[in-house]
C-alpha cells in the first residue's frame, strides 16, 4: 500500500497546482460579494454558456433577472432551472432575435412598458467565426449580432436606463479585437471575399468602439458602461473554429484545450464582477481583460473612428441620430 503513497501524492500535488494555477490565469471568481436585491438585470444569450452562468449568480445575489433569448423554449428551460436552483422567483425568459430589428424593438418596447426600472444590462449574446450569412436586415451576421443588434437594443432602453442610474451597461466583447479593423467601404462584406476570423474581430472592435462613444455620450448621467473580454472559455460559441472541424483536433486537441480554458461559471464572472463590484462605481469607457482594466487597442482609442461608427451604426438600423458631445 505504500508504495502507492508517493506517486499519489505527486499527482494531487500536481493537480491542486494545476487548479490554483487555472483559476489565477483565468481570474478565479468574481472579488465582490455585494447583493443586489430588486435590482433588474437584463442579459442576452442567457440560455447557454456564460450568459447562463451570468444570470444564475445573479440570482442568486437577489436581482430581477430578465432573459434574452432567440430559442424559447431553451430560454423557458434556463430560466426554470436557474429558479430552481438559486430559489429566486424573479426569474424570466424573454423573446428576442439580435438578427432581427423587428424583434429587437418588440423586446424594448415591452422592457420600456412593463419594467419600473432597469439597473445593468449585459449585452452577452455573440456569434462567432460563423460561416457567411445575413441577418433579417440584410447585415452581415456576425457584424449585425454582435455589433448592431446590442447598439440598437442599448440605445431603445437608454432613457429607462438613466431614469433608473445609476446604472450599467456591460458589452462583452474580446481579444479578437486587437486585430480587427472597421471598413467602413463594406461594413457588412457585400463587396469583398468573406473571411470569417476578419468579420469576427471587425465585430469585436465595433464593440470598444461602441463602448467608449457611449460612455462619452451618457457622462453626466449616472449610466456607465464598459466593455470585456471574459477570457478563453469552453462554451459553444466556438463551435465554428478550427478546433471543432476534423476528427483529429475534436478528439486529440480538444482535451489538452480544455485543461487549459475555464468553463462557463468562471467565464461568466467578469461579467458579475462589472455588475455588482461597489468600487466600479462611476468607472466608465473602460475596458477589461477578465478582472482588470486594460487599454485596448490603439485602433479602439480613435475618436474619430469610434464617432464615424455610431453615425453608420445609427442609419443601418434606423435610430434617429443625436450629436455627439464636444470635447
Amino acid at each position: 500500500m505504500s508504495k502507492y503513497i508517493l506517486p499519489v501524492s505527486v499527482f494531487g500535488t500536481v493537480f491542486g497546482c494545476a487548479v490554483l494555477l487555472k483559476n489565477h490565469v483565468t481570474g478565479g471568481p468574481c472579488p465582490s460579494k455585494a447583493k443586489i436585491p430588486g435590482k433588474t438585470v437584463i442579459i442576452t444569450g442567457a440560455n447557454t454558456g456564460i450568459g447562463k452562468e451570468t444570470a444564475k449568480e445573479l440570482a442568486k445575489r437577489g436581482g430581477r433577472i430578465i432573459m434574452g433569448c432567440r430559442d424559447m423554449e431553451k430560454c423557458e428551460a434556463a430560466a426554470r432551472e436557474i429558479r430552481g436552483q438559486t430559489l429566486n422567483p424573479h426569474v424570466y425568459a424573454r423573446h428576442i432575435d439580435l438578427a432581427s430589428i423587428k424583434s429587437i424593438r418588440q423586446f424594448a418596447e415591452r422592457v420600456n412598458k412593463e419594467e419600473k426600472h432597469v439597473d445593468v444590462l449585459i449585452n452577452n449574446a455573440g456569434v462567432m467565426r460563423c460561416p457567411a450569412g445575413k441577418t433579417e436586415d440584410g447585415f452581415d451576421v456576425q457584424f449585425g449580432v454582435n455589433h448592431l443588434g446590442h447598439f440598437l437594443l442599448t440605445n431603445l432602453l437608454l432613457e429607462k436606463l438613466k431614469e433608473s442610474a445609476p446604472s450599467r451597461v456591460i458589452n462583452l466583447t474580446s481579444l479578437a479585437h486587437i486585430v480587427g479593423k472597421v471598413d467602413f467601404d463594406d461594413l457588412n462584406w457585400d463587396k469583398k471575399k468573406y473571411d470569417t476570423k476578419q468579420a469576427y474581430c471587425q465585430s469585436k472592435l465595433a464593440i470598444v468602439l461602441f463602448t467608449r462613444e457611449l460612455a462619452q455620450r451618457l457622462e453626466g448621467t449616472g449610466v456607465t458602461v464598459n466593455c470585456i473580454h471574459p477570457g478563453v472559455v469552453a462554451t459553444g460559441l466556438g463551435r465554428h473554429t478550427g478546433l471543432h472541424q476534423s476528427q483529429f483536433s475534436s478528439s486529440v486537441l480538444s482535451p489538452f484545450f480544455t485543461l487549459l480554458v475555464k468553463g462557463p461559471e468562471l467565464g461568466a464572472q467578469p461579467s458579475v464582477y462589472l455588475a455588482v463590484a461597489e468600487e466600479l462605481e462611476g468607472v466608465t469607457g473602460c475596458y477589461y481583460d477578465v478582472m482588470t482594466e486594460m487599454e485596448p487597442a490603439p485602433q479602439a482609442l480613435d475618436q474619430e473612428v469610434s464617432r464615424r461608427l455610431w453615425e453608420a451604426s445609427a442609419r443601418l438600423v434606423g435610430l434617429e441620430q443625436t450629436p455627439a458631445p464636444v470635447v
